[in-house]
């Protein structure tokens, strides 16, 4: 659901009255899929998965968002809108080797399909920032370890095309890339 959609309860069914607890599916309860564990330092976290599912399956829907500017806790959810997560979502790192994919144009968080064993209770839950990132608000080293470490990242915007064709991208992402070319 896009965050400029609108949303009401529905009426508790007849002869039962409302609850003061807020329904799951407006704002979810992230604590069976995901574990936060906060580390020394700054910057210093990351989740682990509490479940494991097959390649390309859903891990969570985006439902709670709220439009945002560029910022290092913001995800880029189109051309010209960034978006709060307000969740546990927001501690998942970046990788270059990433478990999942932001797919902004479901607005889900899905298993990586290029990770053919799928993901696993236990795993780093991390994306690939410059699937979703155009131009990144503050840069970083990558501290992933994987063989395959980008370095530097930037966003998508100046990463070779070579190395961008390795990754799942958000469609806005590969829009302003052939803009780009053009």
């Amino acid at each position: 659901m896009s965050p400029s959609a609108t949303t009401t309860t529905p009426p508790p069914p007849s002869g039962k009255t409302a609850t003061h607890e807020i329904p799951a599916w407006v704002k979810p309860d992230l604590t069976r899929l995901l574990r936060v564990e906060h580390l020394e330092g700054d910057f210093a976290s990351r989740s682990v998965s509490l479940v494991s599912l097959p390649a390309d399956a859903v891990f969570a829907r985006i439902t709670n968002p709220t439009p945002a500017t560029c910022a290092y806790t913001s995800v880029q959810a189109s051309r010209n809108l960034h978006i709060e997560l307000n969740c546990d979502l927001v501690y998942i790192n970046h990788s270059c080797r990433p478990t999942l994919v932001f797919d902004m144009q479901r607005w889900e968080v899905r298993v990586n399909p290029d990770l053919h064993e799928g993901l696993k209770a236990g795993d780093e839950l991390t994306f690939f920032y410059p699937s979703t990132e155009y131009d990144m608000a503050q840069p970083f080293e990558c501290r992933c370890g994987e063989k395959g470490c980008r370095g530097t990242i930037t966003g998508a915007k100046d990463m070779s095309p070579d190395v961008l064709r390795q990754y799942w991208l958000s469609s806005h992402i590969r829009e302003m890339l052939q803009e780009k070319k053009e």
